[in-house]
């Protein structure tokens, strides 16, 4: 009932510029959900809705940074976070590599989950038990790559 809920939820705010819970709520009874306030709320944080401007000036709820993906796709990004947080250990630079390391045996692991994430700066990965390569076009997009990758591990 929620993962279709909010799926609806993502529908809705891709068609319409919904300025608040209530009126998103109104929307979400209107399509036959029992919904509370507090539950869109809960919804709201649960997908990390943000607002942002719309074209006409006003605010409107929107997915930051997965664009028009789904609840599921949305949801796998985050198990693949969750990986890339528990196995990693360190990184280093070394021009247009960059070198992480892993707790032991998860190497394989965390490069499928940075192959998954699709940062565009990754070439490939070349991985082994503790410690992975990934390669980049330049130093510029190594060192984006690596600021990229300790925003996802702080959040």
């Amino acid at each position: 009932m929620k993962k279709g809920r909010q799926e609806k939820i993502l529908e809705i705010i891709r068609e319409h510029d919904v300025e608040t819970q209530e009126e998103l709520a109104q929307y979400l009874r209107n399509a036959g959900f029992q919904v509370t306030q507090a539950t869109v709320s809960r919804d709201i944080r649960d997908m990390k809705l943000s607002k942002v401007t719309s074209e006409k000036g006003r605010q409107k709820y929107s997915v930051m940074g997965y664009g028009e993906k789904s609840l599921a796709d949305m949801q796998a990004g985050e198990k693949y976070v969750r990986v890339l947080r528990e196995g990693f250990a360190a990184m280093d630079i070394a021009q247009n590599l960059v070198v992480i390391r892993t707790v032991p045996g998860m190497a394989m692991a965390v490069a499928a989950a940075l192959d998954a994430i699709k940062f565009p700066e990754v070439l490939g990965c070349i991985a082994g038990d503790d410690t992975i390569m990934v390669a980049s076009r330049s130093v510029e997009e190594a060192e984006a790559l690596i600021h990229k990758i300790k925003e996802k591990l702080d959040r």
